[in-house]
């Protein structure tokens, strides 16, 4: 492992902000963070979040929630800021594109804002969605991308690119101690069922026997990481010294056509679903796999969690949820 982890840089009892607190990944990382000792306020406007997803927690007397929309200044005293507040599933972004630009630009303008004012180091959870439809495959940190800027996508990203903008020009100006990670395609317990990511679509169609949908050939390649894998790279992104920045790369490199993805969850929920194959929408990447040398060398991470594993922890999850009737949000 790297010199980069401080070995005097604990996490342990620090008062901490996760901004989408409440969402799919925002609650496993507040559950993390408050086992770990942590105090923790958990920020959610439950456009995509819900108290669902945090209501285990909400006894933890070192656990706080609060409705606060991020594209809104707010006045805390903190050590630490986990920045995830943004919709990611296509269908969440495109709904209001206005709105997840601003909630990418002026969210990170008001977290580093409180970053600057308190000291806190702060976490940008970024997206592979910065290099577009790569030219580069695997994708490496240095690879600029090869972003359309005015498609149906850019709403996301293209404000995940500026938050990223934002994030070092803060460090270059202010100083401020900012991590950046790029988050790959994630899956696994608590997305929401409606989402429209192909795991959950996957998931959800083949337990309720409906058709599963697959846009072009299903030759297109994603690589898919459980979550909690990914929640053990942000906290050491957060361990490492001031020095480290990133962003690196946060992901599976197994890859996988979306075609073989389709093929394990019907075998694995012994599903009838048959596969219907619509129009490939507008911008939609035909390959993504992280590089990962950098997470490997910095962090002394990578993903523990195959895909058989995690689709299995997914889809119990998601029977469970559908037994229990319709998932609302808020």
């Amino acid at each position: 492992m790297s010199d980069a982890i401080s070995s005097g840089d604990t996490i342990g009892g620090r008062r901490i902000l996760v901004t989408g607190g409440a969402g799919f990944l925002g609650s496993h990382l507040c559950e993390r963070l408050l086992n770990e000792g942590n105090e923790v306020i958990c920020m959610d406007n439950y456009f995509t979040g819900s108290k669902r997803n945090i209501q285990h927690l909400m006894g933890n007397t070192s656990f706080e929630l609060m409705r606060h929309d991020v594209t809104f200044p707010i006045y805390l005293e903190i050590d630490e800021i986990y920045n995830l507040a943004c919709p990611a599933s296509p269908i969440h972004y495109q709904h209001d594109p206005v709105q997840t630009t601003k909630t990418s630009v002026h969210g990170a303008i008001n977290m580093l804002g409180l970053a600057k004012r308190t000291n806190a180091k702060i976490f940008q959870a970024s997206t592979s969605e910065v290099y577009g439809d790569p030219k580069v495959h695997p994708q490496h940190e240095s690879y600029w991308g090869h972003v359309n800027p005015i498609g149906f996508r850019s709403c996301y990203d293209e404000g995940k690119r500026c938050a990223e903008t934002l994030f070092f020009d803060y460090r270059r100006q202010h100083n401020l101690r900012i991590k950046v990670g790029r988050i790959f395609n994630t899956y696994g317990p608590r997305m929401h069922p409606n989402d429209g990511r192909v795991v959950s679509n996957f998931i959800v169609q083949a337990l309720t026997g409906e058709p599963i949908t697959i846009y072009g050939k299903g030759d297109q390649t994603r690589s898919f990481c459980y979550c909690l894998d990914l929640i053990e790279a942000f906290v050491r992104i957060m361990g490492t010294d001031d020095s480290f920045t990133g962003p690196v790369n946060i992901g599976n490199p197994d890859e996988f056509t979306i075609l073989q993805l389709a093929e394990k969850v019907i075998e694995m929920t012994n599903s009838s679903s048959k596969l219907v194959f619509k129009d490939l929408p507008s911008d939609d990447p035909t390959q993504r796999r992280p590089d990962i040398t950098q997470a490997r060398e910095k962090l002394g991470w990578e993903p523990k969690v195959k895909l058989e594993e995690g689709l299995g922890k997914t889809i119990t999850y998601f029977e469970k949820t559908l037994s229990e009737g319709s998932f609302k949000a808020g």
